[in-house]
């Protein structure tokens, strides 16, 4: 029985996208098949900034930072295998279909599911879903450019 390599976690991640905190929204991988999906995971903790101000005394994740750990777990399936990954990075360029079904909040682990619907050498179309405890919670299609840093 051969072993399993370790999965992708929070150092193999920052050495992948670019972001970081307060903006990085992925802290590991759970499963990544190249060129075709990823499964990634966002613990959600009431320590996270943007609750200060959304919203004081009902803390509610923004949508809009939903769509970028869905993102950001794409820029991530994206430049998984490729070679001199350092010198690309990944622009969303259109978001379409996206859709929020209940809110995010503290306590929550975010499970995302991507996708690739269609890749070309720079362009790809994503199907993106988040979900918490196995319940859709918001979902898009997204789609991106790679270019030159």
């Amino acid at each position: 029985m051969s072993e399993q390599p370790p999965l992708p976690d929070i150092e193999w991640i920052m050495s992948v996208i670019p972001h970081r905190y307060p903006l990085l929204l992925v802290d590991r991988v759970l499963e990544i098949e190249p060129k075709k999906r990823i499964v990634a995971i966002k613990n959600v903790t009431v320590n996270e900034e943007f609750f200060t101000g959304h919203f004081p005394g009902h803390p509610v994740m923004p949508g809009v930072l939903v769509i970028e750990a869905m993102a950001q777990a794409g820029a991530l399936l994206l430049l998984h295998d490729l070679p001199h990954r350092e010198d690309k990075i990944i622009y969303f360029t259109t978001i379409n279909k996206a859709k929020f079904r209940q809110p995010v909040v503290p306590g929550d682990q975010l499970r995302f599911e991507i996708e690739i619907v269609r890749l070309r050498e720079v362009y790809c179309k994503l199907s993106a879903r988040a979900l918490v405890d196995g319940k859709l919670v918001a979902e898009a299609e997204l789609s991106s450019a790679m270019v030159d840093r």
